[in-house]
């Protein structure tokens, strides 16, 4: 009865944050007008609002709670599999390729680049860049799971891909032009505002996706929990369910990296703040429990982004870690 009062309130909280997100935000527009364009009317004073609201606030809001859930459930994944508490989507080196995609596109390239005489520029040649690099990475980490079926082993590996490619965008950096370096600084703060109305299906397929794929390993990761050989004794392949969770954990990291940029600690604090909410290690509860918890952050902090007062807007990872950090130092103050 506990938990269900807690999903009770998460449920809550995230209406209430997803309203909130759509009333607040740089600009001050009246409750009641709000309401008024959400029920199809036009304002004949004020024309703008009506673009606010319906191509820049709800969008901004939906791509916020599936990255918050995205990657919170990528957290979970990687934290089971490899019984790591420190485990989470950056680990694999999976955002490592996004970045180093953009990387290239933008300290590289420059604005644009054709591909089969179809010229592709702009906001749509990082979102490719960054799928391409991070699904580059990602079957890498595949192939190599044939040989490496220590999932240590794995996780070491992804931790070396991950300073690789570090090196070889310092080394882009390095050569790079200014304006090239600034716009690439500016993409790693992280947004959710580059997801426009008409972006929006494709990230919510993708997102949806790899979250539906993702419950398909509640049982797994479950079995998973008591060891390898006890898995295997259930019937569980255990390198099938590698390849499954990396593909997810993949997809899910792909995408968020591609349109909002790397957003830092999300899926590493949320799972340890699901666990201590719920108490409990049972994914059935603790996968819908990660979802609902990293959708009302991100709504948080893309509220809390909106704080200043001139009308400017924080970067996403400047309000991430001021919530993330403070639950993995419990974490780590408390495993000792």
């Amino acid at each position: 009865m506990k938990r269900k009062g807690i999903f009770l309130l998460l449920i809550l909280a995230l209406a209430m944050l997803a309203a909130a997100n759509i009333v607040w935000g740089s600009v001050s527009i009246p409750a009641s007008a709000i309401w008024q364009i959400l029920r199809g009317k036009e304002l004949a004073d004020h024309p703008a609002w009506h673009f606010i609201v319906w191509e820049n606030r709800i969008p901004q809001m939906v791509t916020a709670l599936l990255c918050g859930a995205a990657l919170s459930t990528c957290g979970l994944l990687l934290q089971t599999a490899f019984r790591n508490p420190l485990a989470g989507p950056s680990i694999l080196g999976i955002d490592a390729g996004a970045n180093l995609g953009v990387a290239i596109v933008m300290l590289c390239m420059g604005s644009g680049v054709s591909v089969g005489g179809m010229a592709v520029g702009g906001f749509m040649l990082v979102i490719v860049a960054a799928m391409a690099g991070a699904l580059g990475i990602m079957a890498l980490l595949l192939v190599l799971s044939r040989w490496l079926h220590s999932a240590v082993m794995l996780l070491i590996t992804g931790v070396i891909i991950s300073h690789l490619t570090s090196a070889v965008i310092s080394l882009l950096n390095y050569s790079a032009t200014e304006e090239g370096v600034h716009s690439f600084v500016m993409w790693g703060m992280g947004t959710f505002s580059g997801v426009s109305a008409d972006r929006l299906p494709l990230f919510g397929g993708l997102c949806g996706t790899g979250l539906a794929l993702s419950l398909l390993l509640v049982k797994p990761l479950n079995a998973l929990l008591l060891g390898d050989r006890y898995a295997a004794s259930l019937g569980i392949r255990i390198q099938a369910t590698r390849n499954l969770l990396l593909c997810c954990t993949g997809l899910l990291t792909a995408t968020t990296t591609a349109f909002c940029g790397p957003i830092s600690f999300l899926g590493l604090a949320v799972p340890h703040l699901a666990r201590m909410t719920m108490r409990t290690s049972n994914h059935r509860t603790l996968m819908p429990a990660c979802m609902l918890t990293g959708a009302c952050l991100t709504l948080l902090c893309n509220l809390l982004c909106t704080l200043p007062s001139d009308g400017t807007l924080l970067p996403i990872n400047v309000i991430t870690p001021l919530i993330g950090a403070p639950v993995i130092l419990y974490v780590i103050l408390h495993r000792k």
